[in-house]
């Protein structure tokens, strides 16, 4: 079934808010009533030799039948146009190889309609009996055996007398899932927050699918933008939740925001995902590798 317009719009949302809290300070917004984007890459953070700048331009059938249109533009007034096919070339190389060793993951739980064209679920939104189902399923299991994950508690962000914190336990069944939201509320303040949104996403590697789920817990669709920004940085075999005790003034889609940064610190701060300056720090090293490999090979 094709999107509506309503329905692209709000994965175009979905999708711009994830990139946002992912890059910070690299990503810009052009032009909001365009969709014009910039991201900012560079070789590394302290003195870059090489920094481009991404600009992206979202058409209003973006994802489902349009293609993002984009620019790749340089400052360093150097011939460059060589070196991005190559790069270029590179990544579909590797992509190439990756795919041949690595599980073919084409579907997640939630999609049981095997032609619907979509590789994974991006904006997912469990309807009602969705949630009852799967709350119906988790309390049925007996998890009272079941060992209890580590919590981990992340630095909360304050904005205008609202409160968010992140919480983060590693999963590897619903039952575990079940086990770490009771111990959650078991904390009064937590128990008492004016919303706990959470996502999870588990790896099942004998069926080789993904067994997710989100609640937004009041906050309209924020649930689902948690997912999918699980999603985008490709982390499996966690939950996340995020507590916001509201504060009395509206923050409008800053409190999206808030929650998607909590998110993705814990999941840095515990090693799910790599820092900015660790991504740089890995693409400098694999980029030395492989000249010290050239230097062999031309010896």
């Amino acid at each position: 079934m094709a999107a509506s317009d309503t329905e692209r719009a709000q994965q175009q949302i979905d999708e711009i808010e994830a990139l946002s809290s992912i890059y910070g300070d690299d990503w810009c917004v052009v032009d909001e009533d365009e969709k014009i984007y910039c991201i900012k890459i560079s070789d590394c953070l302290d003195q870059p030799k090489w920094t481009l700048c991404l600009q992206v331009i979202l058409p209003p059938g973006y994802p489902a039948a349009e293609p993002p249109i984009y620019q790749l533009k340089q400052n360093l007034g150097e011939s460059i146009l060589y070196l991005w096919v190559e790069k270029i070339r590179e990544v579909l190389v590797e992509k190439a190889q990756s795919s041949d060793s690595e599980p073919d993951i084409k579907k997640t739980t939630e999609e049981v309609d095997e032609d619907d064209g979509d590789d994974f679920l991006l904006d997912y939104q469990p309807t009602q009996e969705d949630q009852t189902k799967m709350l119906n399923y988790m309390t049925s299991e007996s998890h009272e055996d079941e060992e209890l994950p580590p919590i981990h508690h992340g630095n909360p962000i304050t904005d205008r007398r609202s409160t968010f914190q992140a919480h983060l336990a590693p999963v590897v069944t619903t039952r575990q899932v079940k086990r770490v939201l009771e111990k959650l509320y078991e904390n009064k303040k937590i128990a008492s927050a004016t919303h706990n949104i959470y996502a999870y996403r588990i790896y099942c590697e004998d069926k080789q699918t993904f067994l997710q789920d989100c609640e937004d817990d009041g906050e309209t669709a924020a649930g689902g933008r948690l997912l999918h920004l699980i999603q985008i940085l490709n982390v499996h075999n966690v939950l996340v939740v995020v507590s916001r005790w509201y504060g009395g003034i509206l923050l409008g889609p800053d409190r999206f925001k808030h929650i998607n940064n909590c998110a993705r610190n814990v999941l840095v701060e515990h090693d799910y995902v790599p820092s900015t300056e660790e991504s740089s720090r890995q693409v400098g090293k694999s980029k030395k590798i492989r000249k010290d490999n050239k230097k062999k090979t031309e010896h």
